[in-house]
């Protein structure tokens, strides 16, 4: 059943109200989920319920993620275990004297580690907690760092897993002729302002030259002069790696963590931008240098692999929540409602904005970005040759959009592991970030309007 009126909205408005009372996320989304589910059909809600857990369980999509994230936490794992990461973490700490460098050292590694923003927000996160610590900074500043170099960098560097999927997508809607998907893509860089502003927004926070303002304010101050970096109520992220770090006495080189993150990021690249593909040469290369270099036994290796995947459990939870409200909002109609509503303002010279602010809002209230582009964009692409449009500004302004809601959403995936990554929930996380993504929404939005209007 889909709808044609605002009674639509109203699991996204549940869910967000839930959030902002309870200051989490799971339980927010399933229950959001539920209210859809009776919106669709009252009498038949939990089997509608189950049905789209199943929708959502056995989609190629979802499994890839939850094999990603697990065994991205059995890599960290693994260097947790060893020693690497601390190794990793005190060779920094010779050169990072002070907090601003930290998070300048943060930014950078995002910047080089484009290749995929998962690969960017749990390896980060995890090996630059104790290194952001010794300075009292807030693991909500840390996660804000790191998330603004994760899907924007990726989105802005034509050699990552974004570039190939939207460039995909960009040749099968008709917006590029065949094989020249990706260079279309490129071309609309330029245009992709929001990932753009976010990403010069964190030097200047870095610094002070933009202070912490609303929720991030408080963080930090707790950070600075209570000493306590991890947020109430997170502490339990923190416990449930802590079985997993190495022993004092355990000793270990820089190098068995930089080349564990350079296999990564080679293997991605080298099996066509799959980071699946590199996750498992990784982790194999990982536990043959391991146990041959008597780091870990191999009882030690294969446990701690299995504790590496159990402790993304609550993540990889918000995920699939995530995931299957996604699924009862598609069932609805949410996407096509608020096009619906939107259409008829159209115009070629407000077209970018429109795109822009519209479809930003749907991917931030569904927590999907990938998945509405694949919606949205054969209705952008009929709008924008209709009307007359500039095809690249609207494919930049389509693609920063999608970035906004992965970058603000308080249950999208890239906030969710970077959150989980960096020791703090992802509801922390979202409330501290979301005024520098507003900001950064706000300017982009504008430059939307000015370029449409002169275009």
């Amino acid at each position: 059943m889909q709808y044609d009126n605002p009674v639509i909205l109203l699991p996204t408005v549940v869910v967000l109200a839930l959030a902002l009372w309870t200051r989490r996320a799971l339980e927010p989304l399933v229950f959001g989920a539920f209210v859809g589910a009776l919106l669709i059909g009252p009498t038949d809600a939990l089997s509608t319920l189950s049905e789209s857990l199943m929708n959502v369980m056995t989609d190629a999509d979802v499994a890839w993620v939850i094999m990603v994230c697990g065994l991205m936490g059995s890599i960290i794992a693994l260097l947790l275990k060893s020693g690497a990461s601390r190794s990793f973490a005190d060779g920094l700490m010779r050169y990072t004297t002070s907090k601003p460098r930290a998070l300048i050292g943060c930014w950078l590694m995002g910047i080089i580690l484009f290749v995929d923003d998962y690969l960017n927000s749990l390896a980060i996160g995890t090996s630059m907690r104790q290194v952001t610590d010794r300075f009292k900074t807030s693991r909500e500043m840390l996660a804000y760092v790191i998330d603004s170099t994760a899907a924007p960098i990726s989105v802005l560097i034509p050699i990552s897993t974004w570039a190939v999927f939207f460039g995909t997508l960009i040749e099968k809607n008709g917006l590029a002729a065949d094989g020249q998907g990706v260079w279309a893509y490129i071309q609309a860089i330029p245009f992709m302002f929001y990932p753009m502003i976010a990403v010069l927004l964190v030097p200047l926070v870095a610094y002070g030259k933009l202070p912490a303002i609303g929720p991030m304010k408080r963080a930090e101050r707790r950070a600075m002069e209570t000493g306590r970096c991890v947020p109430p109520g997170s502490e339990h992220i923190d416990e449930e790696i802590a079985h997993l770090q190495a022993d004092d006495d355990t000793r270990s080189s820089i190098w068995l963590f930089l080349l564990p993150m350079a296999s990564l990021a080679f293997f991605t690249w080298w099996f066509d931008l799959d980071f699946l593909m590199g996750i498992f040469v990784t982790l194999a290369g990982m536990i043959v240098a391991f146990i041959g270099l008597r780091k870990l036994t191999p009882g030690q290796t294969f446990d701690n692999i299995l504790e590496g995947f159990k402790s993304m459990l609550d993540a990889l939870a918000v995920l699939v929540a995530a995931f299957l409200f996604n699924e009862i909002n598609t069932t609805l109609g949410l996407n096509d409602y608020i096009i619906g509503l939107v259409e008829p303002l159209v115009s070629a010279a407000l077209l970018p904005f429109l795109i822009f602010t519209v479809m930003g809002f749907v991917s931030f209230a569904t927590g999907s970005n990938w998945g509405v582009f694949v919606i949205i964009l054969p209705i952008v692409a009929t709008l924008g040759q209709n009307l007359g449009a500039d095809m690249t500004l609207v494919i930049g302004a389509t693609l920063s959009a999608s970035t906004f809601g992965s970058h603000a959403c308080f249950y999208s995936d890239a906030t969710v592991l970077t959150a989980q990554a960096s020791g703090c929930t992802p509801f922390q996380h979202a409330v501290t970030q979301l005024p520098y993504a507003a900001l950064a929404g706000a300017i982009a939005a504008t430059m939307y309007l000015v370029m449409g209007m002169t275009a």
